[in-house]
């Protein structure tokens, strides 16, 4: 039986690598698309995996056309701002399109961002650009939905404040959020790579838990009271959002302040919340949930 090739874009990231991990797993033959001049330590860590890695320049149709060619689908994990997100994202795709790929995932891997207006998330705003583009292609595209990764509860996303014992919420206590961790993100990107049949969405959740809930959870796990604090409403964080904006634009980070500010808006509002769930699409995954997440990073 012949071996599926799947090619990956951003296979030096974190999500990208573990992406090739889980491809790699389910028997997938996996290339890898570095830039010119990326640290030889990650390309040989991906060598060494049995990735077969091309460096190329990311600004070349041609160049990207030809390590296209006899892919099976093509899966972006690239990571960046307009001139990753929206131009390489562009490049990449003509180049798959010339080469006959018949599959295409972009560098989606958020909530649902299909469900908010123009100018709610900057971030989303780029992604949305791209699918602009994508849907008038002839490509078969699937985005992947997997709500927030899981991992940032341990620290980078400020809901659960662990000096304090409190979790941090804007709005309603109750609103459910969803969160995947990226390990199983990834394990259901390599399914998803391999499955010649997906439609052009697919939504996952490893949990979906709201503040109430994150409470109860860090209380059983630490043994000491966690309690709600709530940071103020929604139309408060609204302003805060517009404020942080002018006063530290950042429009060249991929995360200032205020863009970590508008997912928590988005989340905490509830319209981007993943549903129906396609969790049962690929039977070999056990989902992790935010418990055993923390529970193992104590």
């Amino acid at each position: 039986m012949s071996t599926t090739t799947i090619l990956v874009a951003g296979g030096t990231g974190d999500l990208g690598g573990r992406i090739i991990k889980a491809l790699l797993s389910r028997g997938a033959d996996v290339r890898a698309i570095v830039r010119h001049g990326t640290d030889d330590t990650k390309v040989q860590k991906l060598e060494q995996q049995g990735v077969n890695v091309i460096r190329v320049d990311l600004s070349d149709v041609n160049g990207l056309t030809q390590a296209c060619k006899g892919v099976s689908c093509v899966v972006s994990a690239l990571q960046g701002l307009h001139d990753v997100i929206v131009d390489i994202q562009s490049i990449l795709l003509d180049a798959a399109i010339a080469a006959g790929v018949p599959r295409f995932i972009p560098s989606d891997f958020s909530s649902d961002f299909t469900k908010l207006s123009v100018g709610e998330n900057r971030n989303f705003d780029l992604r949305r650009e791209f699918h602009e583009r994508l849907d008038k292609t002839s490509i078969a595209a699937t985005s992947i939905f997997n709500g927030a990764f899981a991992n940032l509860l341990t620290g980078q996303m400020p809901l659960i404040l662990f000096k304090l014992n409190r979790v941090l919420y804007w709005g309603n206590a109750d609103q459910r959020l969803d969160f995947t961790t990226k390990d199983d993100t990834a394990a259901f990107t390599a399914s998803a790579a391999l499955d010649p049949s997906t439609p052009r969405f697919l939504r996952i959740a490893g949990d979906q838990l709201s503040a109430r809930e994150l409470s109860v959870i860090m209380s059983e796990l630490s043994g000491k009271k966690f309690r709600l604090l709530r940071a103020g409403s929604l139309g408060m964080l609204h302003t805060l959002i517009k404020v942080g904006r002018m006063v530290a634009p950042g429009e060249k980070d991929i995360f200032p302040a205020w863009q970590g500010m508008q997912y928590m808006h988005n989340m905490f509002e509830g319209r981007v919340k993943l549903e129906p769930l396609d969790n049962d699409r690929y039977t070999d995954i056990k989902w992790t949930s935010a418990k055993e997440l923390l529970a193992a990073d104590r």
